[in-house]
């Protein structure tokens, strides 16, 4: 069955299963595309964002109907094993469920002596799939890094605050950060009580005191930002088109990095001078395009690859521009500049929204703030606004990062 690329965007796929299938298959940007086997109900591929497939079942338990809670058992990663593996392997799950067993709650019917490993495999298999891809992958990470290699092997019932506390401290040097391994580990160790993996009120984190942590503000000054279009302009093959691009779009539009890295084509709208992002860290949002910033997605349209959906293509196949660090390092090596992080470019585009006297409702429209107080405040204001900010602040930023000097 040939499935078209326009047909794979849309979030479920019929078709049947194969290798051929199954690595064709283009992720969105936005959320995981699923592809249902039409031979076998209820086995499935998950295709991630990021370009991982999962092998998945989903059914419903204690003998099925609509009342019945459903559930989703992941039978394996494509690459790690076939899709014939896990066809077999699905019919024998799907057989359990037609005898009445529950495959999923088997799996995770956890001793007291299950280590925080297990406790964490329960947790991405279930909880963790509700969450938001960049969240999705930031948990991960922390896990990987941070805290599998220390404490993953221990009984969670075993493991002390002393153990914590170590682990906390170890990574003082990056307080944030410290504090994020910290929440995870609180989070499964709050869900590992619920589920009666541990006794009630023995979370080890409790009593580990966060570091403090200070907000970083960085605003680019006038004479920095002309340095930074200099080092992108006189910049080398070492940094691609998209990259260029890429940061001169982060400054123009005050976008987070993600929103900006994963916009796809279809998404800008030059007409309305904005993008129509389907979703980002606080939902729908637009994000509005000045002059200037439409000038570098006009240099962008020239280049752009014939059937690739992604604004900022990557060097992988399909797959969007994926890291900005090494760009930016060499950007800023090249500006003089030390201390500077790609997210101080959104606070840049907000100072200078300030200093040219836009509301902070405004400014909250145009960077998509989610205080739920601010969008209450700019919901109901037109777009015209919003543009004549960016516009300003694409102004203000003058000839530094025009396309001109591309």
């Amino acid at each position: 069955m040939h499935v078209s690329q326009s047909f794979r965007k849309l979030a479920k796929i019929l078709a049947r299963l194969t290798k051929t299938l199954v690595e064709t298959t283009l992720p969105h940007a936005a959320k995981p595309v699923f592809v249902w086997d039409e031979q076998l109900p209820g086995f499935g591929v998950k295709v991630l964002p990021t370009g991982i497939r999962k092998y998945i079942v989903k059914y419903r338990a204690q003998g099925g109907g609509r009342s019945a809670p459903q559930r989703w058992f992941l039978l394996g990663t494509h690459g790690a094993i076939t899709c014939e593996t896990a066809r077999t392997l699905a019919q024998k799950v799907l057989g359990q469920v037609a005898s009445g067993v529950d495959p999923q709650s088997q799996r995770f019917e956890m001793r007291s002596d299950a280590t925080l490993k297990e406790i964490w495999e329960r947790f991405e298999q279930g909880e963790l799939q509700s969450k938001k891809v960049g969240t999705q992958e930031g948990y991960r990470l922390i896990w990987r890094n941070n805290i599998e290699p220390k404490l993953g092997q221990y009984r969670a019932n075993v493991i002390s605050r002393a153990d914590i506390d170590r682990l906390h401290k170890n990574l003082r040097s990056t307080p944030y950060h410290a504090n994020r391994v910290l929440a995870l580990l609180s989070r499964l160790y709050n869900l590992a009580e619920a589920w009666g993996v541990t006794k009630q009120g023995i979370n080890p984190t409790k009593f580990v005191e966060r570091f403090q942590e200070l907000g970083r503000e960085r605003f680019l000054s006038s004479n920095e930002i002309i340095r930074i279009g200099k080092a992108l302009f006189e910049a080398g093959p070492e940094i691609s088109l998209e990259a260029k691009a890429a940061i001169r779009l982060l400054l123009l539009t005050g976008a987070r990095r993600n929103e900006i890295l994963r916009t796809e084509w279809d998404w800008v709208d030059l007409q309305e001078r904005v993008i129509r992002l389907p979703d980002s860290k606080t939902g729908k949002k637009l994000l509005y395009l000045s002059d200037v910033a439409l000038g570098v997605i006009e240099g962008l349209k020239l280049n752009r690859i014939a059937g690739n959906k992604w604004l900022l293509p990557g060097k992988v196949k399909n797959h969007p521009l994926y890291d900005l660090k090494g760009p930016w390092r060499k950007v800023c090596l090249a500006a003089g500049l030390s201390g500077v992080r790609l997210h101080d470019l959104r606070h840049t585009s907000a100072s200078i929204a300030v200093n040219l006297g836009a509301s902070l409702a405004i400014i909250g429209r145009v960077l998509g703030h989610r205080q739920t107080q601010t969008t209450s405040r700019y919901a109901h204001v037109d777009i015209d606004p919003a543009l004549e900010v960016v516009n300003s602040i694409g102004n203000a930023i003058g000839n530094a990062l025009t396309t001109k000097n591309m």
